[in-house]
């Protein structure tokens, strides 16, 4: 008679739970707020993408987003405020954190990406 000997159990560990694409500062939501009730039209949120622009490389786009893409991303900083990462962008923005500043001369969003390797003088563009 053959003696079988039987596999060892495999356990798996339990996954770690995934952290989000980007982290978006609380001034950052209160903005996005304001922009989409003042849009006046329901909308799903904003998307964040990146093309080809300046002279670094990319550059940081965002959009409203009437509804989800098929492979967007959703971050949900707070309830009733989606921001979707277009796929494309996923890559580049991973780990950035979206943030809205209002200085003396300029206010806008602002994106601080860990991942940079450069951006231009102008701080328009960058490339990872």
């Amino acid at each position: 008679m053959s003696e079988q000997t039987a596999a060892p159990a495999v356990t798996k560990r339990p996954a770690r739970p995934r952290p989000p694409p980007i982290s978006v500062t609380p001034a950052a939501i209160e903005r996005v707020k304001a922009l989409l009730e003042k849009r006046g039209k329901p909308s799903a949120g904003v998307r964040v993408g990146v093309r080809t622009r300046g002279c670094s490389g990319l550059t940081y786009t965002l959009e409203y987003a009437d509804a989800k893409g098929p492979a967007d991303e959703v971050v949900e900083p707070t309830p009733g405020i989606a921001i979707f990462i277009d796929p494309k962008a996923s890559m580049f923005v991973f780990g950035t954190e979206m943030d809205f500043v209002e200085e003396k001369l300029q206010s806008g969003f602002v994106f601080r990406n860990p991942n940079e390797k450069g951006r231009c003088g102008c701080g328009e563009s960058f490339h990872v």
